[in-house]
């Protein structure tokens, strides 16, 4: 019976000649250095009676390390358990004891002999027994000294069988029922990580949605993040924006993955983006990441706000669909992004699209999303996504008050919009906490350890992620926060990709890519931020410099069913080409302002304040309000309250309208107004 068994590790019907013996040999071998000891210290007293049996010397300096090394094993045994260093200091005592005696006396002289045959193999078994009992009866998460747990106060925990993967290490863990819950173990991840000798990223805790003890502990033991991996170009040219994005890597090697446009199909909503970082944590580069994997694909429109005069970004500007610096330019497009939103969502719903989805950037020639009513394809041109992008949105905010972006970031999913705010401190006193709740989306770079709640939910935070531990010191590091991706990959930390020297070629070379072969603007989208932001909006310009923008409109459309009659209808049957009339006595008299001793009659004003509104129209200066008037007041000699009086008179009429900020003034285009 016993040549047939092969034994742990051996193979059913393997020869079994040499396969036991090395079997019991290497389940005894663990068991076998108390027995050596207790060999050794035999030796040891028989070799030692034949030097120093009865000298006296001998004995004082035999009895003095005996007691040298007793106290020692205790005094080194203070830093584990009590059971441990009373073990080890009966044992030391005793072995040292007998081998004094023996030495002195010889190892048969008296009760020698019986100590020996009875006491050593006592204490051999008695660490053999220890042994047996520490691998095989303590409970799950206890060593020899009381386990990790225990000393980060989750000793009653409870681990289950760790998943190992590389460089990850997945272990179910459940605290003690009706003692602790989930939130214990995250206040512990710092001081698991601590006792690890692990950056306190390393580690992180993921509750079970169906239990308030149980969880998942996951260890990443390297941080493969520490090499700068730099962008090679975008990941997927030519596809659509319904596509992912990939804008890095996380720490166990695997793509983030960050999807704009929402998938029915998937039950994911499309999303807005915030981008949040203190300075020199890397976000400049996030946002070439987000940027170049934009412009990459075919069915996207990209209009990007940025304070700094596009420092970062000039190299993509040619695929950019509109790029307004800050100040007034930025209102223009604020204001236009809120005129673009209904338009858009009106169009989607008479095509019969409850989101965007590709199909709807196509040419509508599948009668299903056809806005005619006798079932035939309209054959409409089709509408590309839309991202909005306000770089160095603090600056913005400040101008256009807290909640400038408040219904944008509410209405503009619907309507095939995405909304991305990239700031260094997204705090409330900066940002309304209507604006903030409705980003569903989050990249968090390096922060001051105080604004992590300004970034992160709080769930992932108690999850283990602390983007103020990187602070400036990892540009790039960042936890993503996105729908699409598996909530347990909330509190890992990625790394975006580096742009290098090199990358500035690359980058205009994408951009010539999509000035040709990029999605232009529809007419819905054209005809709408036109509509509102004037010549200030021309649309991407095409290879051949025809503006993209207007370039969308038939020439020939001239009257619009969305947006009525292109021409004023007062103009209707005035030949373009017939002689101006002569002007009238007067129309050439110098205006107030002037030396010429005459005080403008009110008519006169109405017309001058008209006539500056022209002129801010033709220069794109699309948002007004009285500072703007002032080096004009200065030449014609007028107060600000007079210029505000007539700003209030124009919006009666209908030249201009209010906007989100008391005191500005957005100028409707001639033809809208008419």
């Amino acid at each position: 019976m016993v040549a047939d068994y092969t034994g742990p590790g051996l193979l059913p019907g393997q020869p079994s000649g040499g396969g036991v013996g090395a079997y019991l040999l290497s389940r005894a071998m663990p068991h076998l250095p108390p027995w050596l000891a207790a060999a050794g210290i035999g030796i040891t007293g028989g070799l030692g009676s034949l030097k120093w049996e009865e000298s006296a010397a001998a004995g004082v300096g035999l009895t003095l390390a005996s007691v040298a090394l007793t106290g020692a094993t205790w005094w080194m045994g203070k830093s584990t358990t009590a059971q441990r260093r009373l073990h080890s200091a009966i044992t030391v005592a005793s072995a040292s004891a007998w081998t004094t005696a023996a030495c002195l006396a010889g190892p048969t002289a008296g009760p020698l002999p019986d100590l020996y045959l009875m006491g050593a193999p006592a204490l051999a078994l008695s660490w053999n027994i220890r042994m047996i009992l520490r691998r095989n009866d303590t409970p799950a998460g206890e060593s020899g000294d009381k386990g990790l747990l225990e000393k980060v106060g989750l000793a009653r925990a409870q681990i289950g069988q760790a998943k190992v993967e590389p460089n990850r290490v997945t272990a179910p863990l459940a605290v003690e029922a009706g003692e602790q819950t989930n939130d214990d173990v995250s206040k512990a991840l710092s001081r698991i990580a601590s006792a690890l000798d692990l950056p306190t990223s390393a580690v992180r805790y993921q509750p079970d949605a169906d239990s308030s003890r149980r969880g998942d502990l996951v260890i990443v033991p390297e941080d493969m993040l520490a090499e700068v991996a730099y962008w090679e170009g975008p990941s997927n040219l030519g596809g659509s924006i319904a596509d992912p994005l990939v804008i890095g890597r996380y720490d166990d090697g695997s793509p983030m993955y960050l999807w704009l446009p929402g998938d029915p199909e998937q039950g994911r909503n499309g999303t807005h983006v915030l981008v949040a970082g203190g300075t020199g944590s890397g976000k400049g580069e996030t946002a070439l990441n987000l940027q170049t994997e934009i412009l990459s694909r075919r069915d996207v429109l990209l209009w990007l706000s940025d304070p700094k005069m596009f420092q970062d970004f000039r190299p993509l500007l040619p695929g950019i669909d509109w790029a307004a610096e800050g100040g007034t330019p930025t209102e223009v497009m604020v204001e236009a992004i809120q005129a673009v939103i209904p338009a858009r969502t009106r169009w989607l719903g008479q095509h019969n699209y409850r989101q965007w989805v590709p199909a709807a950037a196509q040419v509508q020639n599948d009668p299903q999303h056809s806005c005619r009513t006798d079932g035939r394809a309209c054959g409409c041109p089709g509408m590309p996504y839309l991202v909005a992008w306000m770089e160095e949105a603090a600056s913005t905010l400040r101008n256009l008050g807290d909640d400038a972006f408040t219904g944008i970031a509410q209405e503009a999913r619907s309507a095939g919009v995405s909304l991305i705010v990239s700031l260094q401190r997204p705090s409330y006193d900066q940002m309304s906490t209507s604006t903030r709740a409705s980003l569903p989306s989050v990249i968090a770079l390096g922060c001051d350890p105080r604004d992590e709640s300004f970034s992160l939910p709080d769930t992932v935070l108690d999850a283990g992620a602390h983007p103020g531990a990187w602070g400036n010191r990892r540009p790039g590091y960042c936890y993503l926060v996105t729908p699409g991706i598996d909530e347990t990959r909330y509190a890992s930390p990625g790394r975006t990709w580096g742009f290098g020297p090199n990358a500035v070629s690359l980058m205009e070379v994408l951009a010539d890519w999509a000035q040709r072969n990029g999605a232009t603007a529809d007419p819905v989208t054209a005809g709408a931020a036109s509509s509102v932001a004037g010549n200030a909006y021309t649309g991407r310009p095409t290879p051949d410099g025809t503006p993209a923008g207007h370039a969308a409109r038939d020439e020939d459309d001239m009257d619009d069913a969305e947006y009525g009659p292109l021409v004023d209808p007062e103009d209707e049957g005035i030949d373009p080409e017939a002689d101006l009339p002569e002007p009238e006595q007067g129309d050439d008299a110098p205006i107030f302002g002037q030396d010429n001793g005459r005080k403008p009659s009110p008519e006169e004003a109405r017309r001058l304040f008209a006539q500056a509104l022209e002129e801010f129209e033709r220069a794109g200066h699309m948002v007004v309000g009285p500072k703007d008037f002032m080096d004009w007041c200065d030449r014609n000699n007028l107060s600000r309250p007079w210029v505000s009086a007539r700003l209030k008179e124009a919006a009666l009429e209908g030249r201009l309208e209010a906007t989100n900020t008391t005191g500005r003034w957005r100028i409707v285009p001639a033809l809208t107004a008419a």
